[in-house]
């Protein structure tokens, strides 16, 4: 079996196929990845951090090569790729900087007290890496979420040894770019079999299911997360398995904010909704708008233009969400269509607040692409009422005036409960890498809402606590020692120390 990338644009085959990895190999290189992981965790953050950043520049050097493969594989143009290129090598050194930071280890140190009720003991407790660790490549990022993308560049910084599963629509990128990123990490001395590349979706199967693999990352489909979600805990020894699957990221335009500045919002929307033709995981696919607003929002999506998606099969999946929503609610725009192979032209659907009420479950479903479906409300209140009732997302927005104010507090009240990330008067298309992000949110927008898997505190998906009881001085991690020759922020006996 093989493995063949076409052109979005064409429809013609994107290079040569390639060959789906064979159980035999997957195995092998789980058993590298378990024979390089105790000595690139040992290894010292600050070192760790050193490859990290020559894995950075390595990708910065092989840009051009890189884009243009990603170009034909995918059509996303090289302005956006050249833009995730940097993307990708600036999270690879924002964490080589946490290393030396050094907080994310949560070094903590109690003192032995026997008169406290019970005794304490002496407690020394840090994070640690989990063990090997199965990354799978997201098709709409071909390198931000892809082989060197952010689960991999944390899972490496954590300590962890990686072995990728590539997404089948960009595959010569993916062979590409693991390429440069294994040739980096040997030139920078790390061990032999820390990263390893698989392709083909038995692979990454067997990959979730290896006893060598201690966890897993995955951003994709609901369906295709929740089937290794299932696999992850049927195991004899059930693994973490960090999915980000389907949001449709709700939006609420409040009736102050419609009124003051009603065009400017529409005209967001449609950006925002049209971006990288529809294909982000945080498209604004649902919004609840005043009654008022709604020919704004539709006039503006008819001066948007579609394009290539990534793939047959999603350019499907789009053309059947399309269908199902025409079949229940009222279509009120279309975007100038697309003469490429895996063309979409982007759609607006109505529908009103009581429809929606009636049956939210067959109006909230994910349609990746560039649909979405606006709600019409009189009422705020029962506006924001179904909004508190939404599964989880991955984001929220709210669009408000400052006559708003009280509204726009008790939506921010319904949403903390349901997404991840909640917009102010902004559109959520966009996710920064920095210490205060979150990229999660509640199921279905991800199997695991009290982790994220964009910004620095994704490291802590791949760490496990562990306390030391009672070592002497001389046998305990350097990160632990009462001296703290590391120079490490540690909290002491309750109080927190920054060096």
């Amino acid at each position: 079996m093989s493995i063949q990338g076409f052109d979005p644009r064409s429809g013609a085959a994107a290079g040569q196929p390639i060959a789906e990895t064979a159980a035999a190999q997957v195995d092998a290189a789980c058993a590298r990845a378990h024979r390089a992981f105790a000595p690139w965790s040992r290894l010292p953050a600050a070192k760790r951090a050193a490859v990290l950043e020559t894995v950075a520049e390595a990708i910065d050097a092989s840009a051009g090569e890189l884009v243009a493969l990603a170009d034909h594989e995918t059509a996303l143009g090289a302005p956006r790729l050249n833009g995730e290129i940097k993307r990708t090598s600036n999270q690879l050194r924002l964490f080589a900087q946490a290393l030396r930071e050094g907080s994310y280890l949560e070094a903590t140190l109690d003192r032995a007290d026997a008169d406290s009720v019970p005794p304490r003991p002496e407690l020394r407790r840090m994070l640690q890496p989990i063990g090997p660790v199965a990354v799978f490549a997201a098709s709409n990022f071909p390198f931000a979420f892809s082989i060197a993308g952010g689960d991999t560049a944390s899972a490496l910084a954590a300590g962890c040894s990686v072995v990728v599963k590539a997404h089948e629509a960009h595959p010569h990128t993916a062979q590409a770019t693991a390429r440069v990123v294994a040739d980096a990490l040997a030139r920078a001395g790390a061990p032999d079999g820390v990263f390893g590349l698989v392709h083909g979706l038995a692979a990454g199967a067997q990959l979730v299911r290896h006893p060598a693999i201690k966890a897993a990352g995955f951003t994709g489909s609901t369906r295709g997360g929740r089937a290794l979600f299932d696999l992850a805990n049927a195991r004899p020894d059930p693994i973490p398995f960090y999915g980000e699957l389907g949001s449709v990221n709700p939006v609420l335009i409040l009736p102050g904010a419609a009124a003051e500045r009603g065009e400017e919002i529409a005209r967001g929307f449609a950006a925002s909704l049209t971006l990288g033709v529809g294909q982000f995981c945080t498209n604004p696919g649902l919004v609840f708008a005043p009654e008022g607003l709604v020919d704004a929002l539709a006039a503006a999506v008819r001066q948007t233009a579609g394009g290539a998606m990534l793939s047959a099969r999603i350019r499907d999946a789009y053309a059947a969400g399309t269908r199902a929503l025409a079949g229940a609610a009222e279509r009120i725009a279309d975007g100038d269509g697309s003469v490429a192979a895996y063309g979409a032209a982007p759609q607006l659907f109505r529908v009103g607040l009581d429809a929606f009420a009636a049956e939210p479950d067959k109006y909230s479903e994910e349609c990746f692409g560039p649909a979405a479906l606006v709600v019409a409300y009189c009422d705020p209140q029962r506006a924001i009422a179904e909004l508190a009732r939404l599964p989880g997302q991955l984001t929220a927005s709210v669009h408000a005036a400052d006559t708003d104010a009280g509204a726009a507090a008790q939506a921010r009240d319904a949403l903390r409960g349901i997404a991840g990330r909640i917009v102010y008067n902004a559109w959520p298309t966009g996710v920064a890498v920095a210490w205060g992000m979150q990229h999660g949110g509640p199921w279905p927008a991800t199997t695991n809402p009290l982790h994220t898997s964009v910004g620095m505190t994704a490291l802590r998906r791949w760490l496990v606590p562990v306390t030391f009881q009672g070592w002497p001085e001389a046998l305990l991690p350097d990160e632990l020692k009462a001296a703290n020759p590391l120079g490490l922020p540690r909290r002491s006996d309750g109080a927190l120390a920054l060096d």
